[in-house]
């Protein structure tokens, strides 16, 4: 089963304009368009979060970009979005909004990590009890985990101060429960590739702009637009690469 997870959008409301020097929705139909040739036939796409970029009308053309996938977009929320918003904005199909979605002998969790007025991650307390409910519920699936903000350090002190602050609840849940083979973030706008026993850790870049690894302080990266996939397999194996996309030719 194939699956595309596109991160970190944020787009706005008016086409054309430029965060921090990117025309992000120019890099976003460029990545969309690497994904339509490359990877045709995916199963559901994943938009890990900062859909926008602190404006409403951004919406809009995040409908307007994934409106005709054919399959399931699943949403969360990013420091950048307005959970309320985002789940209003793009109600009805193909967006989707839950927690747990079974695919045959997967279930793909969507985690909202959002901290109103923040940008910092947090797992409340029935967001976590939610996981570990549908985990048990599905205890015969494989798990992919997917939520905005990372669990673990990327080695940026500014970066990494902006991260998941109670990540020993969730990997406490992950530990009890053997079929989670994947979890998976954006908000880093760099990517990781890590595994943590059973499971696989991926950090994923942006649609528009990177940020450099390993900086002391904020700067951004040279590196281009990107994406990222995943085939799950049906014997709960989990391949994934990153797509990045030229947008100067």
């Amino acid at each position: 089963m194939l699956l595309l997870q596109f991160t970190d959008t944020h787009l706005l409301g008016t086409p054309g304009v430029e965060v921090r020097g990117v025309a992000t929705d120019v890099t976003l139909v460029r990545c969309l368009a690497h994904a339509r040739q490359q990877h045709p036939a995916p199963r559901a796409l994943l938009l890990t979060g900062d859909l926008v970029q602190d404006d409403r009308g951004g919406y809009a053309r995040v409908r307007q970009n994934f409106a005709g996938a054919g399959v399931p977009v699943h949403c969360l929320p990013g420091n950048h979005d307005s959970p309320v918003e985002l789940r209003a904005d793009l109600a009805g199909p193909p967006f989707v909004h839950e927690l747990a979605n079974r695919y045959d002998g997967w279930l793909v969790l969507m985690l909202d990590s959002t901290v109103a007025g923040a940008n910092h991650g947090n797992l409340a307390a029935a967001e976590i009890a939610s996981l570990d409910q549908a985990l048990t519920q599905n205890a015969d699936a494989y798990a992919l985990v997917c939520l905005h903000h990372h669990p673990v350090p990327h080695g940026s002190p500014w970066l990494d101060a902006l991260m998941l602050d109670n990540p020993g609840e969730l990997f406490a849940v992950l530990a009890r429960h053997p079929r989670v083979r994947g979890l998976l973030w954006g908000h880093v706008h760099q990517a990781l590739d890590g595994v943590r026993g059973r499971m696989r850790l991926m950090g994923t870049p942006s649609t528009c702009m990177q940020f450099e690894p390993d900086a002391e302080e904020f700067k951004v990266d040279s590196r281009p637009p990107a994406y990222r996939w995943l085939e799950l397999g049906d014997d709960g194996s989990l391949e994934t690469g990153i797509e990045w996309v030229a947008v100067d030719d």
